[in-house]
């Protein structure tokens, strides 16, 4: 049997991140957390992910800003990246594109749209 995929959560909220814990772990998937894009930076040193999930708000760095610095790591730029956020405003997601977002989930995320995100973008 394979190793299960890894997904790499990145929320300053603790009841987002358990929620999401809960929601991939079901799904059979290795659940790694950081609580900001500066937090999920150092944790790409040691750890590999297959597919990463990450909030837009957050302190020390921002959700586009560490899509930014990710994109800059050529082992990662082809890691599938999805923005799940409260925010719906167009010029984010445009801003998110362009920084090398994958997909883009409103918060409060639907499990099923959350798998079916991830495999759209794992395909």
């Amino acid at each position: 049997m394979s190793e299960p995929k890894t997904i790499l959560t990145v929320d300053d909220s603790p009841t987002m991140r358990e929620l999401l814990l809960a929601a991939l772990s079901e799904m059979g998937f290795r659940v790694v957390q950081a609580v900001d894009g500066a937090a999920a930076l150092e944790t790409l040193k040691v750890e590999k992910a297959d597919i990463i999930i990450t909030d837009v708000n957050m302190p020390r760095l921002d959700g586009l800003a560490f899509i930014e610095e990710l994109r800059k790591d050529k082992g990662n730029r082809a890691t599938p990246v999805l923005v799940l956020t409260t925010e719906t405003d167009q010029s984010l997601k445009d801003r998110a594109r362009k920084a090398g977002a994958t997909g883009w989930i409103v918060k409060p995320f639907d499990p099923a749209k959350l798998a079916d995100a991830i495999r759209r973008v794992t395909a």
